[in-house]
């Protein structure tokens, strides 16, 4: 399994140095690839109503494509992750766009993490349509890799219209992997067709093992071939100690995980120097580093 982190998103300051500093101590303890989540907006937890998501405006987030951006040009080999990016609640062929620029920026590093999340103030305050995310998600995943591999596309779908245009430059990989987040029955559906891979978040293994052979036989139905597709399970240790780690490692490996990414927030840490700590502790117990 291919091992990476977690950007602490909301734990971390927002300074430059700091992001800098994470990012880089991580390449260095040789983990592959890093995740960063994905919020626009946050709510006002005191709104008319209430609020009880998960994020609101005091939890901070930095954009992926900005942060992805920023660390290309500090950074050699790890690959950048957006797990997951809210794909529905933005414009298709800017998103393309950012995603080859992206891509060319960092020589190819990108591998492109969609979801089409729960958070209705977001496409609210983004002027997308909340109700039909999930099926003009599917148009879109088509779109982005017609635009990432052709220099001129001519598309009339259902919600996209291009007459005769393309973005240049194109990104380094033609077209760039794109992989789904989420556990609905209609996503693991969505995903065996269009995908090359599921990131999982915060599920036990036991809660994920029935989407897993959901998942299993959908790909059959497809006509794929399971091990060609990639999975990559989150260990977040604020759930699972020290003393977890090798049985969660040897679980995930005979289920046929391709990667695993390490989730350091949700343990009190404040600072990119607990958090750098935090994942090398993890990065000498599985002799990353």
């Amino acid at each position: 399994m291919k091992m990476g982190v977690v950007f602490p998103q909301t734990e971390i300051e927002a300074d430059p140095l700091a992001v800098r500093d994470y990012a880089q101590a991580v390449e260095a303890l040789g983990f592959k690839h890093m995740h960063a989540y994905d919020h626009v907006m946050g709510a006002n937890p005191d709104r008319p109503g209430g609020w009880t998501g998960t994020y609101s405006c005091h939890d901070p987030f930095f954009e992926p494509f900005c942060l992805f951006s920023y660390l290309a040009g500090i950074t050699r080999t790890i690959e950048f992750v957006s797990g997951i990016l809210i794909l529905p609640q933005r414009q298709t062929a800017l998103v393309a766009k950012q995603a080859a620029s992206l891509d060319v920026l960092s020589n190819g590093r990108l591998r492109f993490g969609i979801g089409i999340g729960w958070n209705e103030v977001e496409y609210i305050t983004l002027g997308e349509n909340f109700h039909n995310r999930g099926k003009r998600s599917e148009e879109q995943v088509s779109l982005l890799r017609l635009l990432w591999t052709q220099p001129l596309v001519t598309f009339e779908g259902k919600w996209h219209s291009i007459p005769d245009a393309g973005i240049n430059p194109l990104p380094v990989q033609r077209p760039i992997p794109i992989w789904f987040g989420g556990y609905d029955d209609k996503v693991l559906r969505r995903m065996a067709k269009l995908g090359d891979g599921w990131i999982l978040s915060s599920r036990t293994i036991e809660q994920t093992l029935p989407q897993l052979e959901k998942l299993t036989s959908y790909l059959a139905e497809a006509g794929r071939d399971r091990s060609s597709f990639g999975i990559e399970p989150r260990l977040n240790m604020s759930q699972i100690g020290p003393e977890g780690w090798d049985q969660f490692l040897h679980t995930w490996e005979k289920l046929g995980a391709t990667h695993l990414n390490v989730n350091t927030m949700g343990c009190g840490y404040q600072t990119a120097s607990a958090h750098i700590e935090a994942v090398r502790r993890f990065a000498l117990f599985t002799g990353l580093s």
